[in-house]
């Protein structure tokens, strides 16, 4: 099981972004290529992460992403 995470380009890095699952607004900080699974087999996705007003970030499906 590998443990490289790729950080990817996205058109909105560093821009307001709404995560459409939660409505949740904020700045797109990141998006990786990050194995999501919890059991022995693989399983990757490209995740966002969005940092909100509060300062949090949190992570969403990039598929969630949209401009805010």
């Amino acid at each position: 099981m590998s443990d490289r995470y790729e950080y990817l380009p996205h058109r909105l890095l560093r821009r307001r972004v709404r995560d459409i699952a939660s409505g949740v607004e904020g700045e797109l900080m990141a998006v990786v290529n990050e194995n999501v699974s919890s059991a022995g087999v693989e399983r990757w996705m490209e995740l966002a992460y969005i940092r909100a007003a509060s300062g949090r970030e949190f992570t969403t499906s990039v598929a969630n992403v949209e401009p805010a």
